[in-house]
């Protein structure tokens, strides 16, 4: 059984790699981080759609939280003043803007600093609004 959250993310966006190693280095979650691409999708309870889709923070039992609600995760995982923000950003209304930004910057991380068109998801990959 795993220790630690995984942070599943999409390794072949560039956007999305630096901001997972942002992170990492200025934040420090407690969790592993690792590419969708690389990760054993079934065994941590998802799929190549939803990983593509948005980032994954996944609970050692299992549960999965995505969008911006696995960012609050990650930050709350850090502790200290990035709990607060992490846990700021659980609080309606702050959760919904949350969610509303995320999409927008998922939906368009090519164009994002660092972004490339490899870093789009097709439509046809995107799953139906929730």
């Amino acid at each position: 059984m795993r220790t630690l959250p995984v942070l599943v993310y999409d390794g072949d966006c560039a956007f999305c790699t630096s901001c997972v190693r942002f992170a990492e280095r200025r934040i420090g979650p407690r969790c592993e981080a690792t590419p969708w691409q690389f990760a054993d999708l079934a065994a941590l309870g998802t799929d190549e759609r939803r990983a593509s889709h948005e980032v994954l923070w996944i609970t050692p039992p299992g549960r999965v939280h995505g969008g911006a609600r696995a960012v609050a995760k990650l930050l709350l995982s850090a502790g200290g003043g990035w709990a607060v923000l992490g846990a700021a950003l659980t609080l309606p209304p702050v959760s919904w803007a949350a969610r509303g930004v995320y999409r927008l910057v998922a939906d368009n991380r090519q164009r994002m600093p660092g972004g490339t068109p490899a870093c789009a998801v097709p439509p046809a990959r995107r799953p139906p609004a929730a």
